[in-house]
């Protein structure tokens, strides 16, 4: 066969992945856009009945009739046992369930997707639903990797295969969650991929829009905020917007610490079982008549910070509860993210730092509602470290589609600060300390063979190198090497450059390594 031949046919090959990969996502998508379409169905209604619940019990216990507020108590005790049940029979489903997706694709966990499908569902309903400060985006993402994977699993794909439609269903999920196709995709590959490829790109994008087709059929094409129109932020108050990136910065700076170290005084004072989610929904139950605004996620309260009028003091009491809240509610392990509340926590600290700036007359009041919003793109970045993600999925949750400049703006002053300070992205933070849990019964991949498609990154070890100078892991074989359109034949004596796509046969155990190695920046050669 000539080489002409051979090219041909590789590249006749690769149009057929491709096509596969692209009805394979729309199948990812639909999937994950009808789960989570459920997911949001059923705590939309929670929303819709909680105030009505809170009412009738406060009605009935001042008429002196105990009997109804003795039963919703009860309600709780049965929430808490279901979701102790759930997290044990089910540990991967606990918590946000982002760090577990990535600790999948890094070949550091397993997971049985129909069961983790069907517990974090039903626990994220329960656990969300019942007013605890949780997010929904979180457990979606994870839903949406499970449909990818028992897509996958189901027409039997290899694992490298499966990892792309698993990042596919995790962008589509949060799409999904949010009406955010664009944010979805950029998520896949600046927060679960970490790198670039076009046959994830081919995926990815099909599933996210098709998730949010779905999901737009069913709630309609509105922005998931409502907060009005909102004044173009002129360029001559841009000084302002770095004091805002700064000072939100710092309040993210001290989520991740707060947030291990709730997790980690669960363990110290011993709560177990039925003890670990009934402290945060006793505590949800109670604030359900003192403070309703922290309930839950948190949506409706950042419509009405934008929308309504609230003192100062009572901004910084949001805020403050909130954060507290949030901290006691995931720290307990029960399934449900902390994307939402962290957003939220984002828009209560630009409320507060507009509305000082309004009382100083250092701004128009017209422009408040502009610094709730570049608050939670900043906090979002502080937090996660994903600026990119941030801008843009703020941008399609407010509709604020002439903010763009603004948001990347703030949230890279945002950035920059928690960066500087020592601040890790959460979701490695959250990832590293499930895995140095030793009794963690997702356990630790059992070494399988995969494929694995790998791009060398400018300044990494393998840019500029050959093959044979290069530490591979042991029993790793590349086996491929794609240069544009141009095959390189693997030969010990072949350079890498940057932009290469290399294709390696190896441990699913050595994913983490290898991604290091080729995807990341090493120390600059002397």
């Amino acid at each position: 066969m000539s080489n002409t031949e051979r090219l041909v046919k590789d590249i006749t090959r690769e149009r057929r992945f491709h096509f596969r990969l692209f009805i394979e996502g729309i199948v990812v998508g639909v999937g994950a856009g009808g789960v989570i379409a459920l997911f949001r169905y059923l705590l939309g209604l929670s929303d819709k009945w909680r105030p009505d619940v809170y009412k009738m019990v406060a009605d009935s216990f001042r008429q002196g009739d105990y009997g109804i507020p003795v039963l919703y108590l009860a309600v709780f005790l049965i929430i808490a046992w279901l979701l102790m049940k759930i997290v044990h029979n089910e540990p991967m489903c606990t918590g946000s369930g982002i760090p577990q997706i990535k600790g999948i694709l890094m070949g550091r966990m397993n997971m049985r997707w129909l069961s983790v499908l069907v517990s974090k569902l039903i626990g994220g309903v329960l656990a969300i639903g019942s007013g605890m400060s949780l997010g929904r985006e979180g457990p979606s993402v994870q839903l949406g990797a499970c449909v990818g994977q028992g897509v996958s699993r189901s027409v039997i794909r290899t694992r490298y295969e499966e990892r792309i439609l698993m990042t596919a269903g995790s962008g589509a999920g949060l799409a999904a969650a949010f009406n955010a196709p664009l944010a979805g995709v950029i998520f896949g590959f600046e927060e679960m991929s970490k790198s670039f490829s076009p046959v994830v790109l081919m995926a990815s994008v099909t599933a996210a829009v098709t998730a949010t087709t779905v999901s737009q059929v069913i709630f309609g094409a509105g922005p998931v905020f409502h907060i009005g129109d909102l004044e173009i932020f002129p360029l001559n108050m841009f000084g302002i917007l770095i004091v805002l990136g700064i000072y939100i910065g710092l309040l993210g700076r001290i989520f991740n610490p707060s947030l291990l170290f709730s997790m980690n005084a669960y363990d110290r004072l011993g709560l177990s079982g039925i003890k670990r989610p009934l402290l945060p929904l006793l505590l949800a139950a109670g604030l359900g008549f003192v403070l309703p605004e922290i309930l839950g996620g948190g949506n409706l309260l950042v419509d009405a910070l934008s929308t309504n009028y609230y003192p100062l003091y009572f901004i910084i009491l949001l805020f403050v509860g909130k954060f507290i809240f949030t901290m006691l509610c995931f720290g307990s392990g029960v399934p449900g993210g902390i994307f939402l509340p962290m957003l939220v926590l984002g828009a209560a600290g630009g409320a507060v730092f507009s509305s000082v700036l309004v009382s100083c007359d250092l701004l128009p009041y017209k422009y408040a509602g502009d610094l709730i919003v570049f608050g939670m793109a900043a906090y979002f970045a502080a937090v996660v470290k994903a600026p990119i993600t941030g801008s843009v999925l703020i941008m399609e949750m407010t509709g604020s589609f002439n903010h763009l400049l603004a948001l990347i703006c703030v949230s890279m002053t945002a950035y920059l600060v928690a960066d500087l300070t020592g601040g890790k992205p959460v979701y490695e933070e959250l990832l590293s300390r499930a895995l140095s849990v030793k009794d963690q019964r997702a356990a630790i991949a059992s070494g399988r063979r995969v494929s694995l498609e790998l791009v060398v990154s400018s300044g990494s070890v393998a840019d500029k190198a050959l093959i044979k100078e290069i530490k591979w892991p042991e029993q790793t074989v590349v086996v491929d090497i794609k240069r544009g359109l141009q095959r390189i034949n693997p030969m010990e004596d072949a350079r890498l450059y940057a932009g290469d796509f290399v294709y390696v046969l190896t441990n699913d155990t050595d994913i983490s390594r290898l991604k290091d190695m080729l995807e990341k920046e090493s120390t600059p050669r002397r």
